[in-house]
Parts: structure tokens; C-alpha cells; sequence
């Protein structure tokens, strides 16, 4: 525990980094009307499909021994992967709003 608080306390400006990027985020999507929602879920499939690849880079890269890192990449590539599925569903959805009816 101790070893999270030194690491927390050497590298504070990332962490405000973070939780101020959260924010914003946060902010910037629920401020999107629904028609820009298909470009916007394409472009963060995009995204998440490069963090899937370098998940599995760092993966492929890291020692046998280095749990944080095969960890981290692993949870990496299943959120990836279900960021990007989710996507395509709910981009689906939306297209689908757009049809004719018969």
C-alpha cells in the first residue's frame, strides 16, 4: 500500500491529469446531439481498435515475470474489445433509427 502512496505522491500532476481529462470527457459527451453519434462512436471504435493492438504489443513485449504488465495488457484487451463491440452495436442501433420502415 505504501508503495501505491509513494508512486501517487511522485506522479500527482498525472493523476490531476487523469481525473481532470475524466471530466472533461464526461462533459464533452453528453453535450453531443444524437445525429453526430454514428461519426463519433466510428472514430472511437478507431481508437480503441489501436489501444487493442498496443495491448497486445505490450503483452508480447513483457518478461515472463512482469505481472503488472501482462495484467494490465490483458485488461486492456478485453475492454478494449468490448468497447469496440459495444460500439458497433449501438452504432448499429442508431442506423437502424434511420431506416424506412415497410
Amino acid at each position: 500500500m505504501t508503495a501505491i502512496l509513494d508512486f501517487l505522491q511522485l506522479h500527482i500532476e498525472m493523476v490531476y491529469i487523469v481525473i481532470l481529462s475524466v471530466f472533461l470527457g464526461i462533459e464533452v459527451i453528453s453535450r453531443v446531439p444524437s445525429v453526430l453519434h454514428t461519426p463519433l462512436m466510428s472514430g472511437a471504435n478507431a481508437i480503441h481498435g489501436v489501444v487493442i493492438i498496443g495491448a497486445i504489443i505490450v503483452m508480447g513485449k513483457a518478461e515472463a515475470d512482469n505481472w503488472l504488465a501482462l495484467v494490465l495488457g490483458f485488461l486492456a484487451v478485453i475492454l478494449g474489445t468490448l468497447n469496440v463491440v459495444g460500439g458497433f452495436v449501438v452504432t448499429d442501433r442508431m442506423l437502424e433509427m434511420f431506416k424506412k420502415k415497410k
